[in-house]
């Protein structure tokens, strides 16, 4: 059995080497996958959180990359449609062609077993959207929380999250855990910057402070916190945090330093999580 294990893990890595030998933007595809219908029982769709933030301009929301962005829409829908791409080649899932995005208190998503949460350092949830989060997490769905740097935009995610269990504590994920080597054996989570910020300095992994609540001292953002929601022994929501791996799906093809350095360890962490969201 330890022998079998070894092999597939050995493929896996081979085939992601394989498969990442080219960015998706700039891949030959060949001939395109056969249409998946959106949605429904036999597809995976991708569910991005739609939510609503406290404040004004640079925190509610804020101007890049030629567009106005609102929180929850941080990397909306790129990310997402080159994680697609990506899964469709390192996985048997039926995959929607397009992913969504929905709001806690919308009933539809009970339809679907796996959320996307990104950037709520300055989130602000209403009691109906709590309710529905805690209903949908009860009932056996599954939330991922990434893109949120330094102790504010922590806090703010957990005081949420304390309204909805408030006897639940976020607890740390150890490296042993399951969830980081169910395809693709990863030794710990990894951290991503934002590609605005990566290679700003030798050595540095971490996003700069300018742009996150409060503008937290450097040394809150250099460390990963993986930490996991447990429900009666159930990993119901996990949180990413001081690392970005959105951006890591959606910035693959902006420079190949930036793709080999942290797209392909964002992508392993994604297709881990969603077979264990999945499959648990």
């Amino acid at each position: 059995m330890l022998r079998r294990r070894l092999h597939i893990a050995i493929f896996c890595c081979v085939a992601l080497c394989l498969v990442f030998a080219h960015p998706a933007a700039q891949a030959d595809t060949g001939p395109p996958p056969p249409q998946v219908p959106e949605g429904g029982r036999d597809a995976f769709t991708f569910v991005r959180v739609q939510y609503d933030s406290m404040g004004g301009w640079g925190e509610a929301r804020y101007n890049y990359d030629g567009r106005i962005w609102e929180r929850w829409e941080t990397d909306f829908p790129e990310a997402e449609e080159n994680l697609i791409f990506r899964l469709r080649q390192l996985t048997t899932l039926r995959l929607a062609d397009r992913p969504i995005s929905l709001r806690l208190n919308d009933k539809r998503l009970f339809q679907y077993p796996f959320l996307y949460m990104a950037d709520p350092g300055w989130q602000d949830l209403k009691k109906d959207e709590q309710d529905g989060l805690r209903e949908y997490l009860t009932r056996g769905g599954f939330l991922w929380v990434d893109d949120f740097w330094g102790d504010a935009e922590w806090d703010n995610f957990a005081f949420n999250m304390a309204q909805i269990f408030p006897d639940l504590p976020w607890t740390s994920i150890p490296d042993e855990h399951p969830v980081l080597s169910m395809v693709f054996p990863l030794k710990t989570c990894p951290q991503v910057p934002a590609h605005i910020f990566a290679f700003q300095y030798p050595g540095q992994d971490w996003d700069s402070p300018y742009g996150h609540r409060g503008e937290p001292p450097e040394q809150e953002l250099m460390t990963v916190h993986f930490k996991g929601l447990f429900l009666e022994g159930r990993l119901i929501a996990l949180a990413t945090h001081n690392t970005d791996i959105g951006d890591g799906w959606e910035r693959e093809a902006n420079d190949r330093r930036y793709f080999e350095t942290y797209s392909i360890k964002a992508y392993a962490l994604a297709v881990n999580i969603i077979v264990y969201a999945l499959t648990h």
